[in-house]
């Protein structure tokens, strides 16, 4: 019997540039998790340092497999030189000095902003682990928390639907100005990827 043709998918496909391990495996675990609307097709890569980001985008881009590339990192601490370093580049590339604006998911001071909210309404205010590292110990049980591959898999093992609503109404109460620490735009493009497409035709008719 002929196994036929393999299966085309259907839908918007949004690629995710992830700075790092936290970053692209948050993003596989809500993928995974089904919370956006089915739509959209997610494919993460994971540049695994900052430095890579610009080129990593620039090769997705380049490539003209999807219909929209997206950028997901921290701001770090100020005055946020490696992150206005990547807007810088990603503008350069473009031409112009909104692209990156439209294109980068941030957290600032780091994208477990965003992630601890699943758990507790809580503002970080250092992109170091000690911090974040106390407050995942007294929400999870996970023990000096520094992103080790074990310690990640505990954590988003503990990332669900329910909590994602939870996170999801937390995130809008943050600011979206990538200045001001405890802010994040994050609740902007999860209205994107939960609504209708036309907000990929309008970012890229203005890159």
């Amino acid at each position: 019997m002929s196994k036929g043709l393999p299966t085309i998918l259907q839908g918007k496909k949004i690629c995710i540039i992830c700075e790092g391990y936290e970053e692209y495996e948050y993003i596989l675990k809500l993928i995974e998790l089904k919370v956006w609307n089915s739509e959209y097709i997610f494919y993460p890569i994971n540049a695994e340092t900052n430095g890579n980001i610009p080129a990593r985008y620039q090769d997705a881009y380049q490539s003209d497999s999807y219909d929209i590339v997206l950028i997901f990192c921290d701001t770090d601490k100020k005055p946020y030189h490696d992150y206005e370093l990547i807007k810088q580049k990603i503008n350069n590339f473009h031409g112009n000095d909104v692209a990156a604006d439209l294109v980068v998911i941030y957290g600032n001071p780091c994208t477990m902003q965003i992630i601890i909210l699943h758990w507790d309404d809580i503002k970080l205010t250092s992109p170091g682990k000690h911090k974040s590292g106390i407050e995942i110990k007294r929400l999870l049980g996970i023990d000096k928390y520094k992103a080790r591959e074990d310690q990640r898999q505990q954590l988003f093992a503990n990332v669900t639907k329910d909590n994602y609503l939870l996170m999801k109404e937390r995130v809008k109460k943050l600011l979206d100005d990538d200045t001001k620490v405890s802010s994040s735009n994050f609740g902007k493009f999860i209205r994107y990827f939960s609504g209708n497409d036309m907000w990929i035709k309008e970012i890229n008719d203005s890159l």
